[in-house]
């Protein structure tokens, strides 16, 4: 094991490019799209649109889920206790 007494590691560096901010293009976009939504000429994008949340109908999914995971658990158990049961009288009678 080496030991370094006067070794001072080099500085550790990393790669950042800083983001250009125009905060006038920000403000008339902004303005541009509160005027169009005033007078009723919006232009809607995916991210523009509201969100609706679909709560009940993914909960609805994962009961439905849940309960089909249950029954084949279920029927998965009795099959292998059933196997289980056949390979131990085969063991302890033959």
């Amino acid at each position: 094991m080496a030991i370094r007494l006067l070794y001072t590691p080099k500085s550790k560096r990393f790669n950042f490019k800083p983001r250009y901010y125009n905060e006038q293009k920000e403000d008339l976009e902004n303005r541009v799209r509160s005027i169009k939504r005033e007078m009723g000429v919006e232009d809607l994008k995916d991210s523009d649109k509201p969100y609706v949340p679909n709560i009940k109908g993914q909960m609805r999914g994962y009961f439905k889920k849940n309960i089909e995971q249950k029954k084949q658990s279920n029927v998965r158990l009795i099959v292998i206790m059933a196997i289980l049961l056949v390979a131990a009288y085969f063991l302890l009678f033959f």
